[in-house]
């Protein structure tokens, strides 16, 4: 069989982005069972409760649904499993220096496979209030409005 190469996303958290402040991102690999890892393939999961916690020098992702692979058998596996993440001591340190002293959050931002090996994308991130999602939502349809008329402009239909 042909070497994977390249990177091929599975699954995305879009609603992060908009519910936390993203300060810094890893890429961390992840031990998965072979059912995980076919379903992963078939472009099944879901990030959206999941997050992560470092736990006795060890990252973790938790309530990440990876749905059960459809050819298997009494082999599969639990569809929402504590799953190990890969990461240097030093990143492990650092993550859990920030999130317990500015607390910061975990949360996964997407699921993919780069060269063949499953990675997510992790981000300590700071929640957002109401307030600020709000604000974030009307600057962005005041961007899109500002643009809209510059297009209008440049037409010259406005």
């Amino acid at each position: 069989m042909a070497k994977e190469t390249g990177r091929k996303l599975v699954a995305q958290n879009r609603k992060a982005r908009h519910d936390y402040h993203i300060e810094d991102t890893f890429e961390a690999g992840l031990v998965l069972t072979g059912t995980e890892v076919k379903s992963l393939r078939a472009g099944r999961a879901s990030l959206v409760d999941g997050f992560g916690e470092i736990e006795r020098g060890e990252a973790w992702l938790l309530h990440v649904h990876i749905p059960e692979y459809t050819q298997g058998t009494w082999t599969n596996h639990e569809t929402r499993r504590r799953r190990k993440m890969l990461l240097n001591r030093q990143e492990i340190v650092r993550i859990e220096r920030r999130t317990t002293e500015k607390g910061l959050t975990i949360v996964p931002l997407s699921l993919y496979f780069v060269d063949g090996r499953a990675k997510v994308e992790i981000a300590l991130a700071r929640g957002k209030k109401t307030y600020d999602k709000r604000h974030a939502i009307a600057e962005r349809t005041a961007t899109r409005e500002a643009e809209r008329d510059h297009g209008r402009r440049l037409k010259g239909m406005h």
